[in-house]
C-alpha cells in the first residue's frame, strides 16, 4: 500500500485542533469577580445559578457582545459608522471565539406594521408568490405590500443630453397595498370627544381637559384668541362652521396676542402630537389621558387585513393573500404543501420549509398577521430562532436566554431536541437556564452565585449534571427539589363567573373562578390561558394584573425611582434639612452640573465604541456637592441611594429617619426576594427575573382584591420558586384572591384550584379541558398538564 492511502492518522495533533475551548479570563463585567471558565466547544453547556448571579453577564455581555464587536470591526470605517458601536467587554483574555448567534428573550419591537409574517421573511415570500401566481395578476410584489403606499405623479424633468438641457415629461406610477383608510394599521382611531372637552363650558371657563392645555397657556390661547369663535359661549351652542373650524381646520398661518403661529383644528393637532407617539414612551398621565380618549375600532375599509382592495381581490385556488396571513400557520403550511407550480420551485420550497419550523418549533397556531408586539417574551424567542434551524452554518455559537420561558412541559422536550439537533450539527450551543429539565441534558453545566447582585459573580461548580447534584451549591441542592401536593386545601369565599369568553382562540367558554384562593390556569403555550383571564376577567372587579410586558427604562432609573420609593425619601431629606426636595433627584435640581447627574461623562468616538469615563467632579454619586451636605439619619441621599433593600428597610423603619411610605415599597421588595438590590442600580444592569419581581413588587402595592400574575416564575431560580410560593400565600391569606398563568408543575402542585385549558394550541386549544384540584388532576391524568405533574410529584 503506497503511504498517501495510509488510514494512520499522525499520532501528533494538527495545530489546528487545539483550539477547542473558549477560554475565558479575568471577566468583570457588572457583578462578575475575576470570572475564569473554559467553555468546551461543539458542546451543550447551560449555566446556571440564582436569579442576579451573573449568567447573562458572562454569556451575553462578554463572550456574546466581544464575538459581535469582533466581526463588526472586520468591516470597513465607513461601515462601521452606520453600526451601534460596543466597548470591549470588561476581560482580560477572551480565547477561540467563534461567531455568535444570540437569540435572546427581548419582546419585539411595538411598531404596528411589525407582524409575525414580516419578522420572519414569510410574508416577503407570500408576496413574491401572489405577484406570480395571483389571479388576477395586480403587479410586482410591492402590490401585496401593507407597508407600500400607492403613489402616482407627472412632470417634468431636466436632463443633460449631449451638452444640451433637455426637458421631457415623465409620468410614474407604483402600485401598493396598503389600505388607504387606515394605512396599513388594521385599526382606525376614534377620538371621544367627551374627553378633550366639556361641551357646557365656553372656552374662558376652562373647557379643554387635555393635560398640557392649561388656561393662559400657550396650547390653551392658541383657541381662546384666535378669533374663529366666541371664548365665551359655550362649546355646545358653537355654529357648524365654528366647530369645524375649532375640531378640524387645516393649519394655517395667523397672529395671536400679536405673535405669528400656526393654527390648527383641536383633533389633528392632537393626532399629531400625542397618537404618533409610541404610547410605552409617553408619561404616565398622558398614556391614561390617550387610553381614555381614544378608541380603536376594526378598519371598515380593509376589515383589519391592512390591505387594499386589489390585494385581496387577488386569489390562488380561491385563497387572496389576506386570507393565507390569517389562517393558521399549521393550516397554511398544509395550503402551501399543495401548490405544486415548477415556475416558482424554489420559492415554495424556502417557504415550506419556513412554515414547517414554525410547526416544529411549537408556534403552528399563531397566524402571519398577528400583530409582533403581541407576542409574550417566549413566543418572540421562538420566531427568532425560526430563522436559524435550517441553517447550513456549522461551527458557530448560538447563545439562548431561557429558551423554556412560556412553554409548558410537554413543549420543553420539543425545545431539548432542537437545542441538541443544533449542537449535533457541529455548534457550541450555551444556554442560559434555570429548569431542572434542560440543565440534565447538558454535556457540561458552570454554575454561577452563590448568591446575587454583589453576593454572586464567581464559578461555584463546573462539570456533569452528577457532579452538579453532589456539588452542594444552591442549584445542587435545589436540583431534585419537586413541590408535594397540599395536604389541606384553602374553601373559596366565592366564585367570578365567566361566561361566553370568546377572545382569540376561546370558543364560548364559561367558568367559575373561584375567589379567596390560590387558582392557577394551566395549559401548553398558545391554549388559551392569556386570552381567558386578561381578555375576560373584566378591570372592575378589582384588578391588580402583573403582565409580562418588560419594565422599560434607562440608565437614569433604578429601583428607588421605579418603584416611587425616591418620592417619600426626597420628601424625608427636604423636610429634615428645611429645603425643597428637587435637590435630592439627580434628574433635577440636585444633579452634578458636569454631568448632567449621569455619574459618568460620555466621550463619543464616532465608529469606534464611545468611553465613559466616571465623573471626577462628583466621583460618580450624580448629585452637586452643595447637595451631599445635607443628612438624614446620618446619611446623605447618594450614601442612601447606594444601600442594600434589605439594609434601607431597617433604616427608614426606626429612628431618626423613620419613613413609613418608603418602608412600605421596601418591604415589598425584601418579600419577593430582591433584598440584595442596591436603591441606586440602573435597572439596564437587572436580569429578566430581577425585573420580573421588581414589577411585581410595584404592583403589590395597588388596591385590589384580585390579583392576576402571568408566569411569575420566569427568570426564577429553583431555589426561588419556593420563596415565590411564600409569597403567594401570605397574599391569599391576607384575603386576596390570586390567579396565576403558570407552566411550573411546583406553582400547580401548590395550587388550591386548577383550570386546564386545552387538548392543544391555536384552534385545537381554547376550551377547558379541567377544572379541580391538583391531586384530581394528577388522578385523571387525563390532559397533558396532568401526565407532566403526575409525573412531577411522583404519583
Amino acid at each position: 500500500m503506497s503511504r498517501g492511502t495510509t488510514n494512520d492518522r499522525s499520532p501528533v495533533p494538527h495545530a489546528a485542533d487545539s483550539h477547542d475551548m473558549i477560554r475565558v479570563h479575568g471577566a468583570r463585567e457588572n457583578n462578575l469577580r475575576d470570572v475564569s471558565v473554559e467553555i468546551p466547544k461543539r458542546r451543550l453547556t447551560v449555566f446556571t445559578g440564582v436569579s442576579g448571579s451573573g449568567k447573562s453577564s458572562l454569556v451575553f455581555d462578554t463572550v456574546a457582545a466581544e464575538s459581535q464587536r469582533l466581526i463588526n470591526e472586520t468591516y470597513s470605517a465607513f461601515v462601521q459608522g452606520f453600526m451601534p458601536a460596543a466597548a470591549r467587554p470588561d476581560v482580560d483574555v477572551l480565547d477561540g471565539l467563534t461567531t455568535v448567534i444570540a437569540v435572546d428573550q427581548q419582546r419585539m419591537g411595538g411598531d404596528p406594521r411589525s407582524t409575525v409574517g414580516t419578522a420572519t421573511d414569510a410574508n416577503a415570500m407570500l408576496r413574491i408568490l401572489f405577484s406570480r401566481l395571483g389571479d388576477p395578476h395586480i403587479g410586482s410584489p410591492k402590490a401585496y405590500s401593507f407597508n407600500v403606499a400607492s403613489i402616482s405623479g407627472a412632470g417634468a424633468v431636466t436632463l443633460e443630453r449631449g451638452g444640451q438641457t433637455v426637458k421631457e415629461r415623465r409620468e410614474f406610477s407604483i402600485t401598493g397595498g396598503m389600505c388607504p383608510r387606515c394605512e396599513g394599521r388594521g385599526t382606525v382611531t376614534d377620538l371621544d370627544l367627551a374627553q378633550l372637552f366639556d361641551e357646557s363650558k365656553s372656552l374662558n371657563e376652562g373647557a379643554l381637559t387635555i393635560p398640557g392645555y392649561k388656561p393662559g397657556g400657550w396650547n390653551y390661547r392658541l383657541y381662546s384668541e384666535s378669533g374663529l369663535f366666541d371664548p365665551d359661549k359655550p362649546i355646545r351652542s358653537f355654529t357648524k362652521k365654528q366647530l369645524a373650524d375649532f375640531l378640524h381646520r387645516e393649519p394655517v398661518r395667523m397672529k395671536i396676542a400679536g405673535i405669528n403661529m400656526t393654527y390648527e383644528g383641536l383633533i389633528p393637532r392632537i393626532r399629531k402630537s400625542m397618537l404618533a407617539k409610541d404610547k410605552e414612551a409617553m408619561q404616565p398621565h398622558i398614556r391614561e389621558f390617550v387610553e381614555r380618549a381614544v378608541t380603536f375600532t376594526t378598519c371598515p375599509d380593509c376589515g383589519g387585513t391592512r390591505l387594499s382592495e386589489g390585494a385581496r381581490s387577488s386569489k390562488i385556488k380561491g385563497i387572496s393573500i389576506a386570507d393565507a396571513c390569517a389562517m393558521q400557520i399549521s393550516d397554511l403550511a398544509k395550503w402551501v404543501s399543495g401548490l405544486d407550480k415548477p415556475s416558482v420551485a424554489p420559492l415554495l420550497a424556502t417557504l415550506r420549509h419556513t412554515l414547517d419550523s414554525f410547526v416544529e418549533i411549537g408556534l403552528g397556531y399563531l397566524a402571519l398577521d398577528r400583530a409582533a408586539g403581541t407576542l409574550s417574551g417566549g413566543e418572540a424567542q421562538r420566531v427568532k430562532m425560526i430563522r436559524h434551524l435550517g441553517s447550513a452554518l456549522t461551527d458557530v455559537t448560538y447563545v439562548f436566554d431561557e429558551p423554556t420561558t412560556g412553554l409548558h412541559p410537554h413543549d420543553i422536550e420539543r425545545m431539548n431536541g432542537l437545542l441538541l439537533r443544533l449542537r449535533d450539527k457541529g455548534n457550541t450551543v450555551l444556554v442560559v437556564e434555570h429548569k431542572p429539565e434542560v440543565i440534565a441534558i447538558a454535556d457540561h453545566i458552570v454554575d454561577l452565585g452563590p448568591g446575587a447582585g454583589a453576593a454572586g459573580g464567581t464559578v461555584c461548580f463546573e462539570g456533569g449534571v452528577e457532579g452538579l447534584r453532589a456539588s452542594g451549591t444552591v442549584t445542587g441542592r435545589h436540583f431534585d427539589d419537586r413541590a408535594a401536593l397540599k395536604g389541606s386545601l384553602r374553601e373559596p369565599s366565592g366564585v367570578l363567573e365567566i361566561r361566553g369568553a370568546s377572545a382569540h382562540n376561546l370558543r364560548g367558554v364559561d367558568v367559575d373562578v373561584p375567589l379567596g384562593v390560590l387558582t392557577v390556569v394551566t395549559g401548553v403555550a398558545g391554549s388559551g390561558k392569556s386570552s381567558l383571564i386578561h381578555g375576560s376577567v373584566p378591570a372592575s372587579a378589582g384588578v391588580v394584573s402583573v403582565d409580562q410586558t418588560p419594565i422599560r427604562g434607562s440608565r437614569r432609573s433604578n429601583p428607588a425611582t421605579y418603584t416611587g420609593l425616591l418620592e417619600p425619601v426626597r420628601k424625608a431629606f427636604a423636610k429634615a434639612n428645611g429645603v425643597k426636595p428637587a435637590l435630592f433627584s439627580a434628574n433635577s435640581e440636585g444633579a452634578c452640573p458636569t454631568c448632567n447627574g449621569a455619574g459618568v461623562v460620555y466621550t463619543d468616538l464616532a465608529m469606534m465604541a464611545g468611553v465613559a469615563t466616571t465623573c471626577e467632579d462628583c466621583e460618580g454619586k450624580r448629585f452637586d456637592a452643595s447637595v451631599l451636605e445635607y443628612r438624614l439619619g446620618g446619611r446623605d441621599i447618594s450614601e442612601v441611594l447606594e444601600m442594600p433593600v434589605a439594609q434601607a428597610e431597617e433604616f427608614f423603619g426606626s429612628g431618626e429617619a423613620r419613613t413609613p411610605a418608603a418602608h412600605r415599597i421596601l418591604e415589598r421588595l425584601v418579600d419577593v426576594g430582591l433584598g440584595y438590590l442596591t436603591l441606586g442600580q440602573p435597572l439596564t444592569t437587572l436580569s429578566g427575573g430581577e425585573r420580573q419581581r421588581l414589577k411585581l413588587a410595584t404592583h403589590m402595592g395597588e388596591k385590589g382584591g384580585i390579583y392576576v400574575l402571568d408566569e411569575p416564575t420566569a427568570g426564577l431560580h429553583l431555589a426561588d420558586v419556593e420563596h415565590l410560593l411564600g409569597l403567594l400565600d401570605r397574599l391569599v391569606d391576607s384575603g386576596k384572591s390570586v390567579i396565576v398563568i403558570e407552566h411550573h408543575q411546583a406553582v400547580m402542585a401548590h395550587a388550591d384550584w386548577i383550570i386546564d385549558l386545552g387538548p392543544g394550541a391555536g384552534h385545537d386549544g381554547g376550551r377547558i379541558v379541567f377544572e379541580g384540584t391538583p391531586a384530581e388532576l394528577v388522578a385523571a391524568r387525563s390532559t397533558l398538564t396532568g401526565e407532566h405533574l403526575a409525573a412531577y410529584v411522583g404519583a
